[in-house]
């Protein structure tokens, strides 16, 4: 019978030595000892087990209480190092990754459920085994035993579960003098990496919490919208350029709950041949300068997700047609073939057209026009949610900040007085480019009215810098080219004013700033100014 116990003595030399002698006395066999000296104390863990059956574990504690200096004594459960090999066995169990560690003779001593599940083994039977048991199909964890570097290996298992793809990296673990004792191998799901990349690429999801607004039509329209975006019906999204219909079709998405993408396609931006091609894909062979083996389209693409037509009301007549037999048979065919592929995405619609007037004109499908149009949304222009306008402002500053790393800035009452008087053909899409332009251009924190260009005053310039200074250089970095503009701004404004505290109070700066950006840009003006 074994028993585990945590001792501590008043620290001194030869603890160890009388312990080791007095439980040996008792005829108990030492399994395991750990000694952690803290402040004056020496704590010292030990598992012993007898050698005679008729002893009793309670006969060693008492053996011990007359070593000189034990202080305490008490029977305890698991050693410290058992303890931090249960944690560790529970984190090496929630990692999603396989691991699996040998020593110096390529005996398995770690392996997690994950790599067990990978590998079809039982946990509990692997440690001990030789590495080469495990049918890993390469030698990379050898190599790395044998300090030799393997790179990441791409592995196929076929296990009784399945066909299992992964990427296996390799590492030597060495000791405090560099000597090579054992080695590790992480493996990783290719499915996990795929779909990695995959959120990587695509653009972050958008959900209706990421409309701005507080007018009480836009609200409605966010209800109105939650309340539709669970079904499967198709969704028309009518409103004119830049009022945000593609914002409202991507948080539907979202809200829908879909497992698939959502995949846009602007109807209006690719010529009719190109369009059918891009939406129901093509075989092998369909037509000159196609890919060998074929293309799905974006309905096959799309999966279970959501499939977003932007401008369907500029969609060619022909393709008119061939998108009303998607959306009433639920299945695509690809150019050039002959097997029907069942879809299962959701269809959303946005036109900024009168839709009417093209039926009557004859440039839209009758049947097409009805078949989008069951749960219509439209968008009012930014001119009728005027009282949106500072959120928007806020909004974008704040987006435009936190992208570039700089404090968040503020429009000016007098600002945003302007901003509410124009019209706002582009709507928030126009509102946005007139805030991150003034941002951008403004050299204080407030953005006065001077520095909200609006586009019918682009062509009178910005205020302190030539309308060539508006030009962007997309192949310098976006510091540079700032910094260019800043000092055209200073040097602009310095040549007009009569003092360095008349520049300063043009710019919004206080007198420190505007000498301190002065000396910064190395600038020299033309005639003398006084500094008051």
């Amino acid at each position: 019978m074994a028993i585990k116990l945590h001792l501590v003595f008043q620290d001194r030399v030869g603890i160890v030595a009388d312990l080791s002698r007095r439980i040996a006395d008792r005829k108990f066999n030492i399994v395991a000892m750990e000694v952690d000296r803290v402040d004056d104390l020496a704590h010292v863990y030990v598992e012993a087990e007898d050698r005679q059956p008729e002893a009793l574990p309670t006969d060693l504690p008492e053996a011990l209480g007359d070593i000189p200096g034990l202080l305490t004594s008490r029977a305890i459960d698991t050693l410290p190092q058992e303890e931090q090999a249960r944690r560790l066995r529970v984190v090496l169990d929630n990692i999603a990754d396989g691991v699996v560690a040998v020593d110096a003779a390529g005996r398995v001593t770690t392996i997690n459920a994950a790599a067990c599940q990978i590998l079809n083994l039982d946990q509990d039977s692997v440690p001990g085994m030789d590495v080469r048991e495990l049918e890993l199909g390469d030698t990379a964890i050898l190599d790395s035993l044998a300090g030799r570097e393997s790179g990441d290996v791409k592995r196929t298992l076929v296990t009784p579960s399945g066909r299992f793809q992964y990427f296996a990296t390799c590492r030597p673990i060495r000791d405090a003098q560099g000597h090579i004792i054992g080695a590790v191998e992480i493996a990783k799901d290719m499915q996990e990496i795929r779909m990695l990349a995959r959120s990587i690429s695509e653009p972050a999801q958008i959900s209706f919490s990421d409309i701005v607004g507080q007018n009480q039509n836009i609200n409605n329209l966010i209800g109105y919208a939650q309340l539709i975006a669970a079904t499967d019906s198709i969704v028309c999204i009518r409103g004119a350029s830049g009022t945000g219909k593609e914002l409202f079709a991507r948080a539907m998405h979202t809200a829908s709950g879909r497992p698939g993408p959502f995949v846009p396609i602007n109807c209006a931006a690719l010529p009719e041949q190109l369009l059918e091609s891009e939406l129901f894909g093509y075989v092998g062979g369909a037509f000159t300068g196609g890919l060998r083996d074929g293309k799905p389209g974006l309905f096959e693409v799309a999966r279970e997700g959501t499939v977003f037509l932007d401008e369907i009301g500029d969609m060619p007549l022909a393709s008119q047609a061939k998108i009303l037999r998607v959306m009433q048979d639920h299945c695509v065919r690809r150019i050039g073939g002959s097997r029907e592929i069942p879809i299962r995405a959701r269809i959303i619609t946005a036109t900024n057209g009168n839709l009417e007037k093209m039926v009557e004109e004859g440039s839209f499908r009758q049947d097409l026009y009805y078949r989008i149009n069951v749960l219509p949304i439209h968008i009012p222009p930014l001119q009728e949610r005027l009282d949106d306008l500072g959120l928007l402002a806020e909004h974008f500053l704040f987006t435009l900040a936190s992208r570039m790393g700089r404090p968040v800035k503020a429009v000016t009452a007098k600002g945003l007085t302007k901003l509410r008087a124009h019209h706002w053909p582009g709507n928030v899409r126009e509102l946005k480019n007139v805030v991150d332009r003034a941002a951008i251009l403004c050299p204080a924190e407030n953005i006065d009215e001077r520095f909200l260009i609006l586009a019918h005053e682009l062509g009178d310039g910005i205020p302190g810098q030539t309308r060539q200074v508006q030009t962007a250089d997309p192949g310098k970095p976006i510091k540079e080219q700032l910094d260019r503009l800043e000092k055209d701004i200073l040097e602009n404004t310095l040549t007009r004013a009569k003092s360095v505290r008349q520049a300063a109070r043009t710019l919004g700066l206080s007198h420190t700033a505007i000498l301190n950006k002065i000396k910064k840009h190395g600038l020299r003006v033309s005639r003398p100014l006084r500094v008051e």
